[in-house]
C-alpha cells in the first residue's frame, strides 16, 4: 500500500531536495486538451533545471481508433525519452504541470509503470511553487543523458475486455457531463462504460489545486465504493487524467489499475455498449 509521501511532494520540501547533494530530476509536463502551447509556457517560466516533456509525443504512442488517443508508448521509445530527460536507474524524479497535476500524473504513472520506485508529483504544480515565492527560470534545459532501464509492469493495467467484466468499482475520471452523455467534445460517442461510476478528477483537489488530505480522499473514494484491498480500476477520455485519479487513490492508500485505452478506445468500437445518465 502506497502512502501520500510516496506520491506527492510539497514545494518547500522539493526546494530542499533540489538544494541537496542528489537532487531529483525535474520534468515539466504542461499540456491541456485542445492546447499546443505547453512548451511555450515552459520556455517562459519553469522550475530551475526542469526538462520539458511533450505528453503527446513522448508519453504516448501515435493515436488511433483502435488503441485510443494516447496509447502507452513503446517500451524502447519511453526508455529513450526518459534517458533524454536525464532519468537514471535508482534516481529520484519529480513531475509537475501548471497546477493540479492532471497532465503531470501521466508521467508519474508511466514512470512508475516503467519500474521506477521514486517518482512523485509536485503537489499543486508550478502554481504552488510560485505561491511559495520560490524561484523560476526561463529558456530551455537540456539534461545530461540518463541510463534508466524501463521495466514495464510496475503498475497494473486492464484492457477493454477487462473493463467490460471488471469485478469492482470502475471509476470514470471525466467530467460528469461527459459521463452522463450530455456532451462529448472529442470522442465518437457520448456516455460511459456500463457499470462505471462517475468520479470526476477535479474532485481530488481543493480550491488551491493541491490534493485533498488522505482521510478526505479515503472518504471520497469510500463513497464511490472504492477502498483499500478491493479491486479498483480507472479510465477517462484517453488515459491521462485517469492517472491523476490513480495518484489520488494511491495517496489515500488504495491501489488501482488503469484502462489506458479509456473512452477514446471504447467509444470507437461499435461492438462495445454505451450507457448514459447516472
Amino acid at each position: 500500500m502506497t502512502s501520500r509521501d510516496e506520491v506527492l511532494v510539497d514545494a518547500p520540501t522539493l526546494a530542499d531536495l533540489l538544494a541537496g547533494d542528489e537532487p531529483p530530476v525535474l520534468l515539466d509536463v504542461r499540456w491541456a486538451l485542445g492546447r499546443t502551447d505547453g512548451r511555450d509556457q515552459y520556455l517562459e517560466a519553469h522550475l530551475p533545471g526542469a526538462v520539458f516533456v511533450d505528453l503527446d509525443a513522448e508519453l504516448a504512442a501515435p493515436p488511433s481508433a483502435q488503441d485510443g488517443r494516447h496509447p502507452l508508448p513503446a517500451v524502447d521509445d519511453l526508455e529513450a525519452a526518459a534517458r533524454r530527460w536525464g532519468v537514471r536507474d535508482g534516481g529520484a524524479v519529480v513531475v509537475y504541470d501548471a497546477g493540479p497535476g492532471t497532465s503531470a500524473a501521466r508521467a508519474w504513472w508511466l514512470l512508475r509503470w516503467a519500474g521506477l520506485a521514486d517518482v512523485r508529483l509536485l503537489d499543486g504544480g508550478l502554481a504552488a511553487w510560485q505561491a511559495a515565492d520560490l524561484a523560476v527560470e526561463a529558456g530551455d534545459v537540456e539534461a545530461e543523458a540518463g541510463d534508466v532501464v524501463v521495466r514495464p509492469g510496475g503498475m497494473p493495467t486492464i484492457d477493454a475486455d477487462g473493463a467490460a467484466t471488471w469485478d469492482g468499482p470502475l471509476l470514470d475520471a471525466r467530467a460528469t457531463e461527459r459521463f452522463v452523455g450530455d456532451v462529448e467534445p472529442v470522442d465518437p460517442r457520448a456516455g460511459h462504460i456500463p457499470g462505471a461510476v462517475s468520479a470526476p478528477t477535479a474532485d481530488n483537489v481543493g480550491a488551491d489545486g493541491t490534493f485533498l488530505a488522505p482521510e478526505a480522499l479515503r472518504d471520497r473514494f469510500r463513497a464511490l465504493g472504492a477502498a483499500a484491498g478491493a479491486p479498483v480500476a480507472v479510465y477517462c477520455g484517453s488515459g491521462v487524467t485517469a492517472a491523476h485519479q490513480i495518484a489520488a487513490l494511491a495517496a489515500a492508500g488504495i491501489d488501482a489499475a488503469l484502462y489506458p485505452g479509456s473512452w477514446s478506445q471504447w467509444s470507437n468500437d461499435a461492438a462495445r455498449p454505451v450507457a448514459t445518465g447516472i
